[in-house]
């Protein structure tokens, strides 16, 4: 990435990120869940913001189609638009986990290299990072097809299609493992909040 801001200084501030922990009761991470499309990844990132929230914690849901209306309204899905995307991505959910907010961000994320650049903007600034992998085989994500893209993808109506046109690139050691077509929702996103308990995010 070619960084064209000069003259730029970085205002640090008097409060920290423990003081915002502390009124919130939580501690500030990103969980961010990568899969094929159709793997489950928005369904299940969902059902965690309702048990979090019904428990009185504060997330939010950062959904790659989400930002594609505004911030990252100016990308395509070329490989060099789709590391862009996530690179961007990335730093809005560093800033809110930063605040003290869980982030549930839900993106294809294909590329291992991408995935971990995000990664380390959070190991910069000492944020938890977990990588939620929503694992589905390729012929169940299509079978699903909630969006119809496969099938345009198969019709040659949509180009640059991750698991047809473009590879993607499992996860090699995620924290978490969603088996999406094993698991219900609500039995993804209730194992899910255990793992957050038991690293100390949700006391």
């Amino acid at each position: 990435m070619v960084e064209k801001s000069t003259n730029v200084v970085w205002h640090g501030g008097s409060v920290s990120r423990p003081d915002r922990e502390r009124i919130l009761g939580q501690r500030g991470a990103t969980i961010w869940f990568t899969g094929l499309s159709g793997s489950g990844k928005s369904t299940i990132a969902v059902a965690v913001e309702s048990l979090l929230v019904g428990s009185g914690r504060l997330c939010y849901r950062v959904d790659g189609d989400n930002l594609r209306h505004g911030l990252n309204r100016n990308l395509g899905f070329s490989a060099e638009d789709r590391r862009e995307n996530v690179r961007r991505t990335g730093e809005v959910c560093r800033i809110l986990a930063d605040a003290g907010v869980i982030v549930l961000a839900s993106l294809v994320s294909p590329f291992r290299a991408d995935r971990a650049q995000v990664r380390a903007l959070h190991d910069e600034w000492q944020i938890p990072f977990l990588e939620a992998f929503v694992d589905v085989p390729l012929e169940v994500a299509e079978s699903r097809d909630p969006k119809g893209l496969y099938r345009k993808a198969r019709a040659g109506e949509i180009k640059d299609f991750t698991g047809i046109h473009q590879p993607y690139e499992r996860p090699e050691q995620p924290e978490i493992l969603l088996e999406s077509h094993r698991l219900t929702p609500d039995a993804a996103a209730s194992g899910l909040i255990e793992q957050l308990r038991a690293r100390g995010i949700v006391r």
